[in-house]
């Protein structure tokens, strides 16, 4: 397993082998060390914890004195794994794991659209706009039946939107710019400019 943290910067456009133009979206990669691994025996489970050069400028004592003398400014991320061979505390991961024409799966948090209706929140199509129809064209209708006399969970109504954990899988890398550590990835990716990005190898 392989992970990465870095930062959308934006889309732009790159020219394939054989002509055509791929849209691509950038990411600066932030260099990542080992600040911890889990084992079944000690934790309960196996898992690998990675810091980057990505967090706040303030980062808390206990998490300072964690990754003391590991990584500055850090953000771990955890990574559960099957197997911890080949990882040890201190071990620099950069962006020298990952190689052109790979498939990798991206995670971020989605803007954040607040409180939004039924229409764009789930596609509902609306009421129509003629026929006695006023006030009511993006109104949900009817919630349920009237003899439980309840709303079942799960209702499709009006909430917050965005700002969610949201993963795209079999995304290519097109480009591995070693020098000023910007990975292009084939297509759109989560997340607002500037957010946060994990790259993980897809399996």
């Amino acid at each position: 397993m392989k992970l990465l943290l870095g930062r959308k910067l934006n889309m732009t456009q790159v020219y394939s082998d054989n002509g055509t133009i791929v849209p691509v979206t950038e990411v600066k990669i932030g260099k990542g060390v080992v600040t911890q691994v889990k084992s079944f025996e000690k934790d309960g489970y196996c898992a690998v914890q990675i810091g980057f050069e990505e967090g706040s400028k303030n980062p808390s004592k206990a998490l300072s004195g964690h990754v003391a003398g590991l990584v500055k400014n850090p953000r771990t991320i955890e990574m559960r794994v099957e197997k911890t061979e080949g990882f040890e505390k201190g071990k620099i991961i950069d962006i020298d794991i990952f190689e052109k024409g790979e498939k990798v799966a991206v995670s971020g948090l989605s803007k954040g659209r607040g409180f939004q209706g039924v229409v764009k929140r789930h596609g509902f199509h609306g009421s129509d706009k003629s026929h006695g129809t006023k006030h009511h064209l993006r109104a949900p209708g009817s919630i349920g039946a009237t003899d439980p006399q309840r709303v079942f969970p799960g209702m499709r109504m009006a909430g917050r939107m965005g700002n969610a954990r949201v993963t795209v899988e079999n995304l290519e890398i097109v480009e591995v710019n070693k020098e000023n550590g910007i990975i292009k990835i084939k297509g759109a990716l989560p997340g607002a400019k500037g957010g946060l990005i994990e790259i993980r190898s897809q399996e």
